[in-house]
């Protein structure tokens, strides 16, 4: 039975036809390309180069977004005593490096104020570049669920890969391909949330049981918040829908109970579709409530922060 590690062992082999693993093969155009780039800002030894930070870039198709910061102070902190002890893989763009693999150690030399780094210089071509990117970030234990699921997801968008092809590639579970996808179909709050590691691909597939976006976006902050299992947010989601619809069925009853008796059935529809059109406009649920001389609007909001979201929003409408 073939084992992830092999399977992640062989990864970029696999992946990339024709290309081989940094430390693999030799590319005198590349080497060149330094040469021509850097002048005598470097010194080579055994095919790795010290090349000043200031002509060292980060890739601007890199994948991972997060990185968490007292992890970066620390490894600066290391760096310090015992310098860089993996280079950076790079490519050679004019007269700069774009990282290829290693922003986070580009990242923290920078913190801890290193004027230059150890890079191996590769010949990759944009897709190969893409790629290497990905799998390399992929491979990495600290990348958060959303980063992962990113990743996938590029790579079947990039390089028409199906689940089953990445799943093979990478050594993953299919179904673990799979379970990392639902994660890009939650709303926007609960991405951020999983983008900062409070929330994992489980998480995600018990959280897309709850369809509202509002309602969607409170559970998952529950449950960072909480620190819940995936157990224990079952539980949560399905008192939330519970209430969530008794609400409604009250709201509903209230709302025909406004209505004047003569009201026909397009006129409550008429109030259904306002409502929805409010609650998409606002990014709020909303709540008209008739009345025989006067009637109101009711908008609900969840937080403090959510109550200025909706401030700046009506600011930002016309005056007349």
């Amino acid at each position: 039975m073939k084992t992830a590690k092999s399977g992640l062992g062989k990864g970029l082999g696999a992946l990339i036809s024709g290309v081989q693993s940094a430390a693999e093969k030799d590319y005198p155009s590349a080497r060149a390309a330094v040469s021509d780039a850097s002048g005598s800002d470097f010194s080579a030894s055994g095919g790795v180069l010290m090349v000043d930070i200031r002509k060292v870039e980060p890739n601007p198709t890199q994948p991972r977004q997060y990185f968490d910061e007292d992890a970066l102070e620390e490894l600066a902190e290391s760096m310090k005593t015992f310098g860089i002890v993996q280079p950076l893989l790079v490519t050679a763009e004019g007269e700069q490096f774009i990282i290829i693999a290693g922003e986070r150690r580009y990242r923290a030399a920078r913190k801890a104020q290193l004027t230059e780094v150890p890079v191996i210089v590769k010949d990759y071509t944009e897709m190969e570049i893409l790629q290497v990117a990905l799998i390399e970030n992929i491979q990495r234990q600290d990348l958060t669920s959303i980063e992962e699921a990113t990743c996938y997801k590029r790579l079947m968008d990039d390089f028409f890969f199906s689940a089953d092809d990445v799943a093979t590639k990478l050594g993953k579970n299919k179904h673990a391909v799979i379970s990392a996808l639902h994660l890009l179909q939650l709303t926007p709050r609960a991405q951020e949330l999983a983008a900062e590691g409070k929330l994992t691909a489980s998480h995600a597939k018990v959280l897309l049981n709850v369809e509202d976006e509002e309602l969607q976006g409170l559970c998952a902050q529950k449950i960072a918040e909480a620190g819940l299992s995936v157990r224990e947010s079952e539980v949560l989601i399905a008192t939330t829908l519970k209430a969530a619809a008794k609400k409604a069925e009250q709201d509903e009853a209230a709302l025909e109970e406004k209505i004047p008796s003569t009201a026909n059935e397009n006129t409550i529809k008429a109030y259904r579709k306002a409502e929805t059109e409010l609650k998409h406009v606002l990014g709020s649920k909303v709540h008209i409530v008739p009345g025989k001389k006067k009637s109101k609007i009711e908008i609900e909001y969840y937080s403090t922060e959510d109550l200025e979201r909706l401030l700046e929003l009506f600011k930002k409408l016309p005056q007349n």
